[in-house]
């Protein structure tokens, strides 16, 4: 059954592989993956097949995003980079359709067919519709993924008011991320108790009350019996007792169910879930399953924690350890709209059960812990949980708890006898395989052990081990871990690169120029990298460190690029990517408005549009189109815009004084100019800058990273302003008289910024770190200006080639001959880099 496998792509001498092919690039699918490559890196050729088109994000920060307290990027688990330096075969946006267990392939929608040799089904699960009249209304919307929060969020734009169906955690993170959006939200729930498979009545009486003190509208006990609407759009729900609210948006969050029918239908034992063993095996032995879609000795799991073991089991299965998974004893610690709550076990009580419950109205603090014979059986806290993870630990042991029963509602400081004088014995007297973090399966020996390897930090030992990487509710234990572990030693100055070194940026930078240091590999060897090939975080940092310090003796690598920059294109949220050519100063000609329409028709893009920065960005383009379309655009003497790179996007610029009456300067001329010094230069971030020919500013100068003030008597330079999220004005920087003084000013000022700032740090944070005066008593050095803009110049001449452009169009004359236009500096000799 063995094909040929892509061993150019995988990067191996020619040893096969087994193809492991994944249906569901979700949490769980992912993860088994990390675990089987963590194992056994060169076992498997896997290809994921996701049905969404992006990359793996965590599910579990959805309610952030809606709320606005995080972005998409931010939540991203598994980043492209990631699939291609671990050479997977990413497919997202095309789901599987079929499961051919005969000829061992799997088919997707778009037609393709892929062959396994082991084949892992990680489909997850689908949102549970109520079958109620109008629940196909335009309007209905579940909240399983980003799509959904994006319909969610066009609503809130809108305005208006929503009901969310569900009062369980997904329904109530809904409603208070609409509700922090500006809508009018009310809450139907069936059961008469918020949260009842997590809370008791106590405990769900409380989050009813502070849910409706910040807005909300909860009504439980109450059972929806149709969905309204107008024109084919929600406007309405009814309930059975004929209560009628209006709406614009209804949010399904009733519940979910195992994804089967594709198991189902190719012929796998299927119950409730997809029937597995112990070591995640489904009835057809080349057939493995994991997360929320399977069913384990009868039991289908909701939660990430018993997800992780089933990834660890299965891992170990793949790559030949005997070890298998039992089944999980399972808790539950949230935080709902901010409210921290913990429950665990079976808090129903009952015969021959007892209730020990501690009520503090002042601090909105509950407590109950369910007692039978003399072992913990369950336990609910609500705003303080933080002896959740020991309550589970006396649980999952069955310790007896009667020499501890007075104290045992008053945590484990108390029933330890430490009481208030050391607030992190708690969490000492944990065991080892205690649970720190539900939402990634985290023990307390893990966390330990990552701390004992280097990560002194709370933000080292989250990339780590990922430990209080998502809802964040564990970070006081992670915080106490990191005091018992290190002492005095917790790092509390600069942060590290990444996780892969115990060196910050600035030693870093240092120690490549003091060790003479000039490939990735020699950097990771001589300052001890703590993995063998870096990580997404790393790598980029490195290429352009190394780039900046040795122009023209090192080599760029490709590999160790975004991929936006590999492909001079943004990847967008379908897959396709974007195209932006250069358009110098804003300035443009019939040859090339002709080149862009052309390109337009002839590769079929749905949209173009006038970007901010005075150009124009072509969308829908094929990956595989791109370099047929760069070559078009070459053609005529077009050349990338860099306009999703860490390096100089755009100049802006606007008419001057060659045809505004307010003009005082030639500042379009200028913004020629200037771009042409700085294209193609590669920076810790993105760089913009503007020319405004007036005070009046209408090239926006005063929020870019580089601006030109013209006045009458010469020139105004501002620097460290950008736009976005935070608006940050530029600082003025000094004023010059010539053009020429102001070019070598902007040399100089961004070979400053390349040399010194941090990789990913924009010149306003990097302005705000190391101070205005400091970066003018730099420039003010005798000699300091010429100095800089030479090394600038100098390093153009390696920068300003565009590899993407010339591997288009090969020796295209045009090309080259316009190339030779836009550089006006002639190769000037190696200044001494005394700080590059």
């Amino acid at each position: 059954m063995n094909a040929p496998v892509n061993f150019e792509r995988a990067g191996l001498p020619g040893n096969g592989r087994e193809r492991l092919v994944v249906i569901g690039n979700g949490m769980a699918g992912c993860r088994a993956v990390e675990e089987i490559l963590a194992r056994d890196p060169l076992r498997f050729d896997v290809t994921i097949f996701g049905a969404e088109p992006r990359v793996n994000y965590n599910r579990i920060m959805l309610s952030p995003v809606l709320a606005g307290e995080k972005t998409f990027d931010e939540i991203v688990i598994n980043t492209p980079e990631w699939y291609e330096d671990n050479g997977i075969t990413l497919v997202s946006g095309d789901k599987v359709v079929s499961i051919d267990r005969e000829t061992q392939s799997v088919i997707a929608a778009s037609g393709r067919v892929e062959p396994y040799d082991r084949l892992l089904i990680a489909t997850g699960s689908d949102p549970f519709i109520i079958p109620v009249p109008g629940k196909d209304l335009d309007g209905v919307v579940t909240f399983r993924d980003l799509d959904d929060v994006d319909r969610m969020l066009a609503a809130a734009d809108r305005g208006g008011s929503a009901v969310v169906i569900g009062g369980g955690l997904l329904g109530l993170e809904a409603a208070h991320g609409l509700n922090l959006r500006g809508m009018k939200v009310t809450v139907i729930h069936l059961m008469p108790t918020l949260m009842e498979r997590q809370l008791d009545e106590a405990a769900g009486y409380l989050l009813r009350s502070e849910l409706e003190r910040r807005g909300q509208t909860i009504l439980t006990g109450a059972n929806t019996k149709e969905i309204l609407g107008e024109g084919g759009r929600v406007a309405g729900v009814r309930l059975e007792d004929g209560t009628e609210i209006a709406c614009d948006i209804v949010v399904m969050a009733v519940g979910i169910r195992p994804a089967t029918a594709l198991a189902r239908e190719a012929g796998l034992e299927v119950e409730r879930g997809i029937m597995v063993d112990d070591h995640m095996v489904t009835s057809d032995p080349a057939v493995l399953a994991v997360g929320e879609c399977v069913q384990h000795r009868g039991t289908c799991y909701g939660l990430v924690a018993p997800l992780w073991e089933m990834c660890r089991a299965l891992a170990d299965h793949a790559t030949g350890a005997p070890t298998g998974y039992e089944g999980s004893v399972t808790s539950t610690k949230l935080k709902v709209s901010g409210i921290d709550l913990f429950s665990a076990g079976d808090f129903s009580g009952g015969e021959g059960c007892e209730d020990i419950v501690m009520r503090d109205a002042a601090r909105g603090a509950y407590k109950r812990v369910i007692v039978k014979e003399n072992r913990l059986i369950g336990a609910v806290l609500y705003g303080d949980t933080a002896d959740g993870s020991w309550y589970f630990d006396l649980m999952k042991k069955g310790e007896d708890i009667a020499p501890i029963r007075e104290a045992l509602i008053f945590g484990q400081a108390f029933a330890s006898g430490g009481a208030l004088a050391d607030p992190n014995a708690a969490v000492a007297a944990l065991s080892d395989d205690a649970e720190i973090c539900g939402c990634n399966g985290v023990s307390k020996g893990t966390v330990v052990k990552a701390i004992q390897g280097g990560a002194c930090s709370l933000d080292t030992v989250r990339s780590t081990c990922k430990a209080s990487a998502s809802c964040g509710s564990c970070t006081g234990l992670v915080e106490s871990l990191l005091a018992l572990t290190l002492g005095g030693e917790v790092q509390s100055g600069p942060k590290t690169l990444c996780k892969c070194t115990s060196f910050t940026h600035d030693d870093v930078r240092r120690l490549i120029l003091e060790k003479e240091l000039k490939l990735i590999p020699q950097v990771m060897q001589e300052l001890h990298w703590t993995t063998p090939d870096g990580c997404s975080s790393c790598r980029p940092a490195l290429n352009y460190y190394l780039l900046c310090a040795w122009p023209g003796e090192y080599e760029d690598d490709q590999k160790s690029r975004f991929v936006n920059e590999r492909m001079h294109a943004n990847i967008q949220k379908d897959g396709t990517y974007s195209v932006v050519p250069r358009m110098w100063g804003g300035l443009t000609n019939p040859r090339e408005l002709r080149a862009i329409a052309d390109v337009v028709e002839k590769y079929d893009a749905p949209m173009v549009k006038v970007t901010g920065g005075q150009r124009l960005d072509i969308f829908g383009i094929r990956k595989e189109d791109l370099p047929a379309v760069w070559a078009d655009l070459n053609a005529a003497g077009m050349i990338s815009g860099h306009a999703y790179g860490k390096s100089l996007r755009t100049v802006k610029t606007c008419v001057g004084s060659e045809w505004c009456r307010f003009g005082t300067q030639d500042s379009t001329g200028l913004g020629v100019k200037i771009e042409h010094m700085t294209w193609g230069s590669w920076m810790p971030h993105k760089f913009k800058i503007a020319v405004s020919g007036c005070p009046r500013n209408c090239a926006e100068a005063t929020i870019k990273d580089f601006g030109v003030i013209c006045v009458d008597s010469g020139y105004e330079l501002h620097v460290g302003g950008n736009g976005g999220i935070k608006v940050r004005a530029t600082d003025f920087l000094c004023k010059v008289s010539t053009e020429e003084e102001a070019m070598d000013m902007c040399a100089a000022f961004t070979q400053l910024y390349r040399e010194e700032a941090h990789y990913l740090e924009r010149t306003a944070p990097w302005i705000e770190r190391v101070g205005l005066q400091y970066v003018k008593d730099r420039l003010a050095e005798a000699g300091a200006v010429e100095r800089y803009a030479a090394r600038f110049r100098y390093s153009q001449q390696f920068m300003q080639d565009d590899p993407w452009a010339r591997r288009a169009a090969g020796e295209d004359a045009k090309l080259h001959q316009h190339l030779a236009e836009v550089r006006p500096f002639p190769t000037a000799p190696k200044p001494q880099l005394e700080n590059a």
